[in-house]
């Protein structure tokens, strides 16, 4: 059983047991989380589709901490002005275990 659902601008693809980064989000490690945008859903019967969304579907998740993702460096440069700039970016994400599906 599967089902896509909708976080953040993004639709991701999640199994129970799955562990998924989603947007950083100010939540203590242990504590639940329910995602209500479920935009598909498979399961033994068949795939459900929803339009947009399935009504009342549910997706249950455990919070399990922060984590970072890959380094990125921007470089700027003008040339023959002897003008450099680098710098970098780090994106924050929050780490989560897919507990339940409820198709609702």
């Amino acid at each position: 059983m599967y089902a896509i659902i909708e976080d953040g601008g993004r639709q991701l693809k999640v199994e129970e047991g799955q562990e998924i980064q989603i947007d950083f989000r100010d939540i203590e490690p242990g504590e639940k989380i329910t995602f209500d945008r479920i935009l598909a859903l498979r399961d033994d019967a068949g795939i459900t589709l929803g339009r947009p969304t399935l009504a009342g579907g549910t997706v249950t998740a455990e919070v399990l901490g922060e984590d970072k993702g890959p380094k990125l460096v921007v470089q700027k440069l003008r040339r023959r002005k002897n003008s450099r700039r680098k710098t970098g970016h780090r994106q924050s994400y929050t780490r989560v275990r897919i507990e339940k599906i409820n198709a609702g």
